[in-house]
C-alpha cells in the first residue's frame, strides 16, 4: 500500500469512529428523566383538587349545599342565615290542658310561625297572669331551654302550671295571660283559659311556673 492510500485509508477509519462515537452518545441520552417542570403532578405549591380543596385539605371558598343555615340576630333567611322569631310573626294562643288526676292545672300556649319564612327562637317565653290582686309573674321551671328552627307554619309549645284553689274559698281571680315571646319586649295578651282562680300564698314566691320552649305538647 503507498503512502498516499493508507493515509486516506486511516481518515476513513477515524470518521468512521467518530460517528459511532455520536450514535452512542444520543442513545444514552434520549433515556434521561423529563425535565421537572413537566412532570406529572403540575404545580406543588398547593394547586386545586376537583372538590375544591388545596393540597393541604383546605377548602377554596364557598359554602356547603348541605346542612342548616347560621342562626342571625335578626332579619330573614337571606344568605342562608335565619333570623330571629318576632313577636308580629307569631301567632300566640292558649288552651286549658289540665290532666284530670294532677295536682296542679296547665295551660298549654302555641306558637305558631306565620311570618312567611323560617325563624329560630330559645330558652323561655315571659308570662305574666292579670289578677284582682295585680300582675302575677310565673317563674322558670328551670328546665334546660334547647334552641329552635321554626319552620314557617309550625308551632312550638311551652306549658304554664298553676296551683289549683281548692280551698273553698274565693281566691285570686284571674283576669288575663301576657305572653312575650323569648327575647322580644312586645307581649301579646290572650284569655285566661284556665281555672278562674289562685289559691291565696303567703311569701313573695311565685306560685305559676313556665316550662321552656318545647316543654308542652298539642296536648299538654
Amino acid at each position: 500500500m503507498s503512502g498516499a492510500r493508507r493515509k486516506a485509508f486511516l481518515v476513513s477509519a477515524a470518521l468512521a469512529g467518530c460517528a459511532m462515537l455520536m450514535t452512542a452518545c444520543q442513545d444514552t441520552n434520549s433515556g434521561a428523566a423529563p425535565d421537572s417542570s413537566s412532570a406529572t403532578g403540575g404545580d406543588q405549591g398547593g394547586g386545586k383538587d376537583s372538590a375544591g380543596k388545596d393540597s393541604a385539605g383546605k377548602s377554596s371558598g364557598g359554602k356547603s349545599s348541605g346542612g342548616q343555615g347560621t342562626v342571625a340576630g335578626t332579619g330573614s333567611n337571606e344568605n342562608g342565615k335565619v333570623g330571629k322569631c318576632r313577636t308580629d310573626e307569631l301567632e300566640v294562643t292558649a288552651k286549658d290542658s289540665t290532666i284530670t288526676g294532677d295536682p296542679d292545672g296547665t295551660v298549654a300556649v302555641q306558637l305558631k310561625n306565620g311570618g312567611g319564612r323560617d325563624c329560630a327562637m330559645s330558652g323561655y317565653a315571659g308570662v305574666d297572669l292579670k289578677t284582682s290582686a295585680g300582675s302575677l309573674s310565673a317563674k322558670r321551671t328551670g328546665e334546660k331551654a334547647t334552641p329552635i328552627l321554626l319552620k314557617d307554619g309550625k308551632s312550638v309549645y311551652f306549658g304554664i302550671h298553676y296551683p289549683v284553689n281548692k280551698s273553698g274559698g274565693s281566691g285570686v281571680r284571674i283576669t288575663g295571660l301576657v305572653v312575650t315571646p323569648p327575647n322580644e319586649t312586645k307581649s301579646v295578651t290572650l284569655a285566661w283559659p284556665g281555672a278562674g282562680t289562685l289559691p291565696v300564698t303567703e311569701g313573695t314566691d311565685s306560685p305559676v311556673k313556665v316550662g321552656p320552649l318545647g316543654s308542652a305538647g298539642q296536648g299538654g
